[in-house]
């Protein structure tokens, strides 16, 4: 086998292996973390708060309401009760009823207002919790794919590494340090040479780079300066 054609089959193998790598950084880099999760996390936390801070408004006006009911209940005892006989403090009394009860019915209004808002507020929460519990169902799901894929592509990186250490037994070091050289700068070091033309550049070869290339020596493309392969 020709040294043209065992840096070709490194070369190919060393592409598989940098997808490899590739996708082991790419999907280590998603493993532990999820944004959308600690996004619908956080949108519970802001539903649950709204809804504590109702409830807490809630018993707020039931006390408000019993007080001023108690009120109205004592004034017009007192209103009715015959102690009272003064006209200027009677008309006093059921003034104070009034106002009482007006402001009882503002707070039955708010009351019920507020009650709404909690039956709104509970439905909130009840749909983010439910959301939540998805996502992070699916993110458990996603993450255990994740491992699993991780560790296939381990394997496969085992058994790359392993073909490419049989095939860079047979090449000399001064051909192989050529072939690093050629891919850190081009990215692929051997370019196929197919119909007389180099795969690399699309550049057709002249008739004596094509005897040159046919030969056991490495011949560099005259215009990319990839070693050639001839298929």
């Amino acid at each position: 086998m020709s040294i043209a054609r065992k840096l070709y089959e490194l070369q190919e193998v060393d592409l598989e292996i940098d997808a490899a790598d590739k996708d082991v950084r790419s999907m280590t880099s998603r493993l532990g973390k999820n944004d959308a999760v600690l996004e619908a996390r956080s949108e519970l936390d802001i539903e649950k708060t709204q809804l504590d801070d109702l409830s807490q408004r809630q018993k707020t006006l039931e006390h408000e309401i019993h007080d001023t009911s108690d009120k109205i209940s004592r004034t017009e005892e007192e209103l009715y009760s015959g102690r009272t006989t003064n006209p200027r403090e009677l008309s006093g009394l059921q003034q104070e009823v009034a106002v009482l009860k007006n402001r009882r019915n503002a707070l039955e209004d708010d009351a019920v207002e507020v009650m709404e808002e909690i039956d709104s507020a509970t439905d909130r929460v009840s749909a983010a919790s439910k959301r939540l519990e998805q996502m992070e169902a699916d993110w458990q799901a996603e993450q255990k794919r994740l491992e699993s894929d991780i560790e296939e592509r381990k394997e496969r990186l085992a058994r790359l590494n392993e073909r490419r250490a049989a095939i860079t037994t047979g090449i000399d070091d001064g051909a192989l340090g050529r072939y690093t050289n050629l891919r850190k700068q081009k990215g692929t070091a051997v370019a196929k040479v197919e119909q007389g033309i180099c795969r690399g550049c699309r550049i057709s070869l002249s008739s004596a780079q094509l005897q040159r290339v046919k030969g056991d020596s490495l011949v560099e493309c005259s215009s990319c300066g990839r070693i050639l392969f001839l298929a």
